[in-house]
């Protein structure tokens, strides 16, 4: 209890600072905190049972992947049809890099092992959705001159809005590549720190990160692209138009 007071009392001056430095950045942090707190009494509680009926991991899986595709959908706001296209994306990703770590028995399917390794990936699919997402409807807004010129002289929407689907997905990958390169050199990973302290080797918890790394790696690429791919075409409009999401 003493470590969650003092995050707490973090959290308390993250929006201080916020306040003072004009950010507006402290609804958000004091919400996601609250949530987060909530969030995981109650999934604790949740998970628990998980793990004593196995015909319950299904359920919980697909409630995260419903929970992150309403997380997405909200920055892909203002591109139609947004929680269809943030579903797809999540799930293409996810789906990518837990398929195959499910097929190989890299990972078995019992409740303790797929609940929190679904988790993982659904987790980077929605990151990497929601910042690609995020990140077109923001560059497209502010290059719309520029991507009606290019339309104009012939390119298609595709290719107009290629700069903004480079940058986007690029954006969306910077956490993940930076976190791979620099593992075990400037941060240990939950997946490592926890397995270590439940009493797993260094050597065996080093093994389970790397894949999860990796995999992540995949599900996020994927991700990002496939959002990008559906945001783009749900900014196309009849004529080889472009609008600027609202």
């Amino acid at each position: 209890m003493i470590g969650v007071a003092v995050a707490a009392g973090l959290v308390a001056a993250a929006i201080v600072l916020s306040r003072v430095g004009g950010l507006g950045l402290e609804r958000d942090l004091a919400l996601a905190a609250v949530r987060a707190a909530v969030q995981l009494a109650a999934v604790g509680a949740l998970v628990a049972l998980v793990f004593e009926h196995a015909g319950l991991a299904w359920v919980f899986v697909t409630a995260m992947l419903a929970t992150a595709t309403a997380t997405s959908a909200r920055r892909l706001r203002g591109i139609p049809r947004a929680a269809a296209r943030a579903f797809a994306a999540i799930a293409a990703g996810a789906a990518v890099g837990l398929a195959p770590l499910l097929a190989t028995g890299a990972f078995s399917t019992a409740p303790r092992e797929l609940v929190p390794v679904a988790g993982i990936l659904i987790g980077g699919a929605m990151a990497a959705t929601s910042i690609t997402g995020h990140r077109i409807r923001e560059r497209v807004a502010e290059d719309i001159a520029g991507v009606e010129t290019r339309l104009l002289l012939g390119v298609g929407v595709a290719e107009a809005l290629a700069p903004a689907v480079r940058g986007a997905v690029t954006t969306a990958l910077i956490p993940i590549i930076d976190q791979t390169k620099n593992v075990g050199l400037v941060t240990l990973p939950g997946t490592f720190v926890g397995l270590v302290l439940g009493g797993a080797s260094p050597a065996e918890a080093a093994r389970l990160q790397l894949t999860v790394l990796f995999a992540l790696l995949a599900v996020e690429l994927v991700a990002a692209v496939v959002a990008a791919r559906l945001a783009v075409a749900g900014l196309r409009r009849p004529g080889e138009r472009v609008v600027a999401a609202g």
